[in-house]
């Protein structure tokens, strides 16, 4: 399959339209989407990245009239949510309306929903018409996509069309909070952190890693955000083997820099957030076999990016 690069909205719509699947920019990463309406479109998502029927997916919406076509419904505290955050980077569990397949949440009854910001991102869906279920542009397990690029080295000859765009602004996923319960509950830390959360919603609390947590949230159950590379979580950049075949990113710099195949020293944990990604693909394609990561507090993005950080080092 011969995979078409374009930067126009409309052009890439058509594929979505016809039942296809595209990669398309967002402020968070690069996701790939299909018609969330039609169960034969997701199922091409699950083949084209060779990810697990069972983990679920988040649905795209362009405005409230696609987010009534997924939800069925909204409760107060997602209202509330919705009134604050949306669009941006943030994603509610909420009921699962019929219309949409089960294979889009992993058969649970609930669904998450996500309104992006990204001006490319809302003239797509836009165009597309109907809401785009979409995890990120990457092969199952592989560090998510923060550029164009990247998703053409994962998937090119397996989708038939990315829409380009810039690099992404955040570097991060999603931020997913379940709003079918009494109160609100994080799912995945992500751009949208949970002191700006307890800012409106004062009740929201964090959920643990029990197997019905995971089940609900796309992202935390399989293996997720792991360069080939072994990463290894340290406290101090001295704490860091310097090697040739070695790599490093934190907001300190390593005693001997210069001893390592690549070195990344990022002002504060968002430029941190916002490298990551891009930093484990530019090891992989040095050929370097271990990345040493320098851990941040866990408040504001560092709780997201020390939740990637310890997945990617369990891999």
């Amino acid at each position: 399959m011969e995979t078409l690069l374009t930067t126009e909205p409309e052009e890439a719509a058509a594929f979505i339209r016809r039942g296809e699947v595209v990669a398309f920019p967002t402020e968070t990463v690069y996701g790939l989407g299909a018609d969330a309406l039609r169960e034969d479109a997701v199922r091409r998502i699950f083949e084209a990245k060779e990810r697990p029927a069972d983990n679920p997916l988040i649905v795209h919406v362009a405005d409230r009239a696609m987010l009534r076509q997924v939800a069925a419904s909204v409760p107060p505290m997602a209202e509330t949510l919705i009134a604050h955050f949306f669009p941006g980077p943030l994603t509610l569990i909420l009921p699962r309306a019929p219309a949409v397949p089960a294979v889009v949440s992993g058969g649970l009854p609930t669904v998450g929903v996500r309104m992006p910001r990204h001006p490319v991102a809302q003239a797509f869906l836009a165009a597309c018409g109907v809401p785009v279920a979409a995890p990120s542009a990457n092969r199952s397990g592989r560090p998510s996509p923060t550029t164009w690029e990247a998703v053409y080295a994962d998937l090119a000859g397996r989708i038939p069309c990315i829409l380009r765009g810039d690099r992404t602004e955040v570097g991060l996923e999603s931020t997913v909070v379940d709003c079918t319960g009494p109160v609100p509950v994080v799912l995945r830390a992500g751009a949208v952190s949970l002191e700006r959360l307890r800012a409106v919603l004062p009740q929201t609390r964090l959920a643990g890693d029990t197997a019905e947590v995971l089940a609900r949230s796309p992202g935390t159950r399989y293996r997720h955000y792991a360069p080939r590379a072994r990463v290894r979580l340290i406290d101090a950049p001295e704490e860091a083997m310097p090697a040739e075949d070695a790599a490093y990113i934190g907001l300190v710099p390593p005693p001997e820099p210069r001893a390592f195949g690549l070195v990344r020293v990022c002002a504060d944990a968002d430029a941190y957030a916002h490298a990551l990604f891009d930093f484990f693909r530019r090891c992989e394609a040095a050929g370097l076999g271990t990345i040493y990561c320098q851990r941040v507090a866990p408040e504001g993005i560092g709780l997201a990016l020390m939740d990637r950080l310890h997945r990617a080092s369990r891999a």
